[in-house]
């Protein structure tokens, strides 16, 4: 565990005992060695503003909560919300900010690639009258500077025009991270948030648009720097979150994030399905029947930890209730099955069409098994 530095009494954050105006949000997962900069960094930006910095961290491994915990020690307006068996930004935001009594509340990373030296213009916005205030890298004045990687920014430029798609041109960076806002505003909408995925100021706007809640945004422009300790915590699991999330938001919430994700999931096992099919008929000369209970049962594995990981990230199982978990999911697939070839022969002999009940008994399986797996599996 790293020691958490001492910050002499020069560097002591102002107004720490008043009653904050500003809670800083700051969702971490191994963020250890980042979290005494942190509070010295937004001391000094924030010196003349009460405020306070609620951590929540995902029981990292390297002792961040523990890091937090000394350092509140030394400053009261700092304090830790430890979460255990679960994970996911959008829900350590969602309770972070829920657990804030401020009227403005800002959401930033924990490793420094957000600019804090904002947050008074930030505050300021809001006070004359802004909901919501994006830290920007792409209106005037902001640059993605050295914080990313050439295919990063192409990535981040990409996913900001799926956005725009969604969003219409309500913000230059719907994909940033970084956001103050007021907390009554964000009352009205936290119920209707997703707690999966990683970019909840996405999930903000287009659920604040189908809640006809009105946004007043502004923009600050900022300098994305490069990370100060630690690892990124991108991935191309991210990536393949994110999608699920634009996707339903595109159907204004109509297909649950989770769904979409699950149902991607199912698509990629038919593809391993018949990979597997294929090789046991055609490399190992097995019979028909061999060949499709084999097929099967690597297809229904793939996707137990595939989902697992990428569709329920945020309740992962491990050790024996893994275990559990994939036999569960192998129970709930074969009923799928079940009811896949039961529906898909009522819809036949009223309207015989191999292709269209065939789809339905597939639409059917994919809703049964989602709807129960997340009820018994994943609960």
């Amino acid at each position: 565990m790293m020691e958490a530095k001492v910050i002499g009494a020069d560097e002591t954050p102002a107004k720490a005992s008043a009653a904050p105006v500003l809670s800083v949000v700051v969702p971490s997962f191994n963020e250890a060695g980042n979290m005494p900069l942190m509070v010295e960094n937004l001391g000094k930006a924030l010196k003349d503003v009460p405020w306070e910095l609620i951590v929540v961290d995902d029981d990292s491994p390297d002792g961040t909560a523990e890091v937090v915990k000394s350092l509140s020690r030394q400053h009261p307006n700092v304090r830790c919300l430890r979460r255990i068996g679960r994970r996911g930004l959008s829900s350590a935001c969602i309770e972070g900010i829920s657990a804030s009594a401020a009227p403005f509340v800002a959401v930033m990373d924990a490793d420094h690639q957000h600019d804090e030296r904002i947050l008074p213009k930030m505050l300021a916005e809001a006070e004359q009258g802004a909901d919501l205030v994006v830290g920007s890298r792409y209106v005037d004045g902001g640059s993605a500077g050295e914080g990313f990687t050439e295919t990063r920014l192409r990535g981040s430029q990409l996913a900001t025009t799926l956005s725009a798609l969604v969003l219409g041109k309500k913000t230059t960076d719907p994909m940033s991270g970084f956001f103050l806002m007021r907390r009554d505003k964000f009352d009205q909408l936290a119920s209707r948030l997703a707690t999966d995925g990683f970019k909840i100021l996405l999930d903000i706007i287009v659920s604040a648009g189908s809640a006809n809640v009105d946004l007043k945004i502004a923009e600050v422009p900022y300098t994305f720097r490069t990370r100060h300790a630690g690892d990124s915590k991108m991935s191309p699991l991210i990536t393949v979150q994110f999608l699920g999330l634009w996707l339903s938001k595109l159907t204004r919430g109509l297909l649950p994030t989770t769904f979409l994700l699950f149902s991607m999931v199912g698509a990629s096992g038919i593809f391993v399905h018949m990979t597997v099919l294929w090789a046991t008929q055609t490399q190992m000369g097995a019979s028909f029947t061999v060949g499709q209970i084999t097929a099967t049962m690597l297809a229904m594995t793939w996707n137990f930890f595939l989902n697992n990981e990428l569709t329920y990230a945020n309740k992962r199982l491990r050790g024996i209730k893994m275990l559990t978990g994939l036999l569960s999911f192998y129970l709930v697939c074969s009923l799928g099955a079940i009811a896949n070839i039961s529906v898909a022969e009522i819809i036949y002999s009223v309207r015989p069409g191999a292709y269209v009940a065939g789809l339905a008994g597939a639409l059917m399986s994919a809703v049964f098994n989602y709807a129960v797996t997340r009820m018994f599996t994943w609960r």
